[in-house]
């Protein structure tokens, strides 16, 4: 089949990478000035232009038989005109639910799904009045855009509200999120095909760095009551979207509950480990579901763990460890940038955080 991919990132690189072995062939749309180094070779790139939309954006693209994305942030009315010419997987209407924290929480909690405490606001007194509401520490967050810790504020005292008050004439809609204690943070990548099957990876267990996901180990150390909370939050949230492909849920742990922070709708930077595990990976999943095809298995016997390479090269001697998988997506290094990452294995899984942690340590050393 002919998979046309909206962004030219990583992830639409290791998307094509795993449909390259299944005979799939496939043509990126870039924007206006976006990088590409990461998929070239990979199939044609189509820059698109204003007059491109529908029929025109169509036929640019090669007649493919299904357009998928990369990221949440597209032109999803731009999307829509391709309808009529082909599938468009996930929907558009179940990005633009993703594409706004303050719908995508509204939409959580009809689901009878547990998020933190929010509010939104369009101007200084009604963030002032939901901050006063919900009681210090709060995070405010853009509604809209804003990623690895772009668009986000901490407040913690009256002078942290007072600063960002003043800004906010200039500031977008926002959602100020309450304080919640968690334990940790975890996340579920699952998959759906159009007939209505469903996949689940086992929950994972993940750290960040400065707002960035920095390691993942997986299966997270859970009782097996906690994995069937978190498939039973990804079957509701699959099937209300009637959602078609991979998705990644963002979860707080908190004690017994999972409370949801984020979805992402695609192929996920805390799923990464996947391509290593033995299993069908995330990026095999999402072309097999959007194309039609019998879902992978995604059950691993092993614990795999993943860590990614932020503005900074995986020195020889670490990439040359018999179980270390290494992967880089042509990208020039720039401080805190995702330009890789490495994947690892292990039957023990106190082996596997040992591993992990050396090498986190050996990479970052601040």
């Amino acid at each position: 089949m002919h998979v046309a991919i909206v962004g030219c990132g990583q992830l639409a690189r290791m998307m094509a990478l795993a449909g390259w072995p299944q005979g799939h062939r496939f043509t990126f749309l870039a924007e206006p000035g976006e990088g590409t180094d990461c998929v070239k070779g990979l199939g044609e790139i189509v820059e698109r232009t204003p007059e491109m939309e529908g029929e025109s954006l169509f036929t640019a693209l090669g007649n493919p038989d299904v357009v998928t994305v990369e990221r949440e942030h597209v032109d999803v009315s731009l999307l829509s005109t391709l309808k009529p010419h082909c599938s468009v997987y996930p929907s558009p209407e179940a990005i633009s639910y993703c594409q706004h924290r303050g719908r995508e929480k509204t939409f959580l909690n009809s689901l009878g799904i547990q998020t933190a405490p929010f509010h939104l606001a369009n101007n200084a007194e009604e963030l002032s009045a939901s901050v006063k509401t919900l009681g210090y520490p709060v995070f405010v967050k853009t509604c809209e855009e804003g990623y690895d810790g772009y668009g986000q504020w901490v407040l913690k005292t009256d002078e942290d509200l007072a600063n960002l008050v003043a800004e906010a004439d200039s500031l977008p809609e926002v959602v100020i999120e309450g304080r919640v204690d968690f334990d940790r943070e975890v996340s579920l990548i699952a998959a759906r095909d159009a007939s209505g099957a469903c996949v689940f990876y086992p929950l994972t267990e993940n750290l960040h760095r400065n707002g960035i996901l920095w390691s993942s180990i997986a299966p997270a150390d859970a009782p097996e009551a906690l994995h069937a909370k978190a498939k039973d939050i990804a079957d509701k949230v699959l099937n209300a979207l009637d959602y078609v492909g991979v998705i990644a849920i963002e979860m707080f742990q908190a004690g017994d509950d999972l409370l949801v922070n984020e979805l992402a709708p695609r192929v996920h930077n805390s799923g990464h480990w996947t391509q290593g595990a033995g299993i069908s990976s995330q990026f095999e999943n999402h072309i097999r579901a959007i194309c039609g095809l019998g879902l992978g298995h995604t059950i691993n016997s092993q614990h795999a763990g993943m860590v990614n390479l932020l503005g900074i090269e995986a020195p020889k001697e670490i990439i040359s460890e018999s179980n270390v998988q290494h992967h880089v997506y042509n990208k020039s290094l720039r401080p805190g940038r995702k330009v890789g990452h490495l994947n690892l294995v292990s039957d023990d899984r106190h082996t596997l955080e040992v591993k992990l942690k050396r090498i986190r340590d050996s990479l970052y050393e601040d």
